[in-house]
């Protein structure tokens, strides 16, 4: 995550919090974004961070104007084209983006800053041109790898049957099919427990290609 970002983040999410209020608010936030809605209380929470992409996400699904987050705001100015549309649960727009906060790009330099250790020992070996060799054919498969895990990142994301509308469609099955409690709770348990899961690994592969983009440049 940049400055930027970091410096606007407590009032990104006292906003996200104004705008989820009222009981039932984040679920169907969750549902237009298309997010779980056990994800998005995790982010209302604090308990995660997340993106300007998400901002303006938010803004352009819910209807508010562009920037409106980055503005803190009391309950009385949210536009009530916005509250109207989180109550009926109608995005104004689709989100096909991200939650997860970009991580800052290292700053690679050719030489150490104001020239310290810029000096070899005396008598230390000069690196061999199959040094930088290696290191650059490593840096090639490593980019290579990095953008297959960013892939994933990307399918778990965005899968291409949205959560919201799984959760949807099984629960409308449910309610025509009436099992019996053993069945229904079997049910709802096993679809909590996809969307669980899918979050975790979404983490995992984030946490993966964080290491893996770094490797090399020590």
């Amino acid at each position: 995550m940049d400055d930027a970002n970091a410096t606007l983040m407590p009032m990104w999410r006292a906003n996200l919090v104004l705008l989820t209020r009222e009981v039932g608010s984040a679920t169907r936030l969750a549902r237009m974004m298309t997010f779980s809605a056990s994800y998005m209380k995790l982010i209302v929470s604090g308990q995660r961070d997340f993106s300007a992409e998400f901002v303006r996400g938010v803004e352009a699904v819910t209807g508010l104007p562009e920037g409106w987050m980055d503005v803190r705001h009391d309950s009385a100015e949210v536009p009530d084209e916005a509250r109207e549309a989180i109550a009926s649960e109608t995005p104004r727009a689709r989100f096909r983006g991200t939650a997860h906060p970009v991580r800052k790009a290292p700053v690679l330099r050719a030489e150490p800053i104001f020239g310290q250790g810029a000096k070899r020992e005396e008598g230390a070996p000069a690196p061999s041109s199959e040094a930088h060799r290696r290191l650059a054919g490593m840096r090639k498969i490593r980019d290579l790898a990095a953008q297959d895990v960013r892939k994933l990142e990307r399918y778990l994301s965005v899968p291409p049957v949205e959560p919201a509308v799984l959760r949807s469609r099984i629960e409308d099955v449910i309610n025509y099919a009436d099992p019996d409690e053993r069945v229904r709770a079997d049910l709802e348990g096993r679809l909590e427990q996809i969307e669980k899961h899918r979050e975790m690994l979404l983490r995992h592969v984030t946490r993966l290609y964080a290491l893996l983009s770094r490797l090399g440049d020590e």
